[in-house]
């Protein structure tokens, strides 16, 4: 593996043989959704890769909105991440328990605040230890570190931007919701939200751009192939967007995997679009 931009996946071989690596910090960023009443940081503590940090994406995040896990500000970033032992010239590894979930999303929160030493291990830990690999519960007390955050704001897109792409079709928009939710068939999990998608969308469930069995995430060709299926061209910009702006940041780490680097998410997603009475919404495929 080089570390470049160009390799947001690392494999749980490469891992295993970094792991001891001074410049690499390995965080667990596990998330459940309410329903699935799984509590990630305890699982955490029973369970982790050794080394291990934990990546909570509801404590890092902006506490001023009503909206799960939004962005926090660039400097409540630095200090959060600072205080896990993470510095400008440290290599990011993130994983996850949930299919991607959570560790995409840690990804692109690192990469809109300017640091791009950041990859996903790719089957998280469901594949560390189904391949043997060693795992742990002691404790993890990482010495702090300054991180010096910048801001990307062309990896990030609020409701002010979504209404106008919703209109203009400037920018490919995909969502990663089941299609039963993107078609307005399923309910929504949050309560109070309408159900189906912003008009002019293409629907991408996320889980289908990730193996069931190995947890992997899909050879490329492969990736490619779904998103011209969903009817998505990776040369023409592309904003992604799903429930609460997690697993919309999958999709980014396939279109980046595919050299469209700078896809952008819908950070308030379906949680603010399905709440508000004045923004248009879309029923059946796409």
């Amino acid at each position: 593996m080089t570390e470049s931009k160009q390799q947001p996946l690392v494999s749980c071989e490469w891992l295993q043989g970094n792991l001891q690596r001074g410049d690499v910090a390995v965080l667990d960023a596990s998330f459940f959704l309410p329903a699935e009443k799984r509590d990630p940081a305890a699982e955490y503590r029973q369970c982790h890769i050794p080394g291990a940090r934990f990546f909570d994406i509801d404590a890092v995040a902006d506490h001023a909105t009503a909206l799960p896990h939004m962005l926090p500000g660039p400097s409540e970033f630095a200090e959060a991440v600072g205080k896990l032992g993470i510095g400008n010239d440290t290599l990011v590894v993130a994983y996850d328990n949930n299919r991607f979930m959570a560790s995409a999303r840690a990804w692109w929160m690192f990469r809109v605040f300017g640091h791009e030493r950041v990859a996903v291990l790719d089957g998280g830990v469901q594949r560390w230890q189904a391949l043997g690999m060693p795992v742990d519960a002691a404790d993890v007390v990482p010495e702090p570190r300054r991180f010096q955050a910048g801001f990307r704001p062309e990896l990030v897109r609020d409701l002010a931007q979504m209404r106008r792409l919703a209109e203009s079709g400037d920018c490919q928009l995909v969502d990663a919701r089941s299609a039963g939710r993107f078609e307005g068939r399923d309910p929504e999990p949050r309560p109070g939200l309408k159900s189906g998608h912003i008009p002019g969308s293409r629907s991408l469930p996320f889980a289908e751009l990730v193996d069931a069995e190995t947890r992997l995430m899909l050879p490329l060709e492969e990736v490619r192939r779904r998103f011209g299926q969903a009817g998505i061209d990776p040369a023409r910009p592309v904003a992604a967007t799903c429930g609460t702006g997690v697993t919309a940041a999958i999709l980014a780490l396939a279109l980046y995997r595919l050299g469209r680097e700078d896809v952008a998410v819908y950070d308030g997603s379906w949680s603010e679009w399905g709440a508000l009475p004045d923004v248009p919404v879309a029923t059946g495929a796409a």
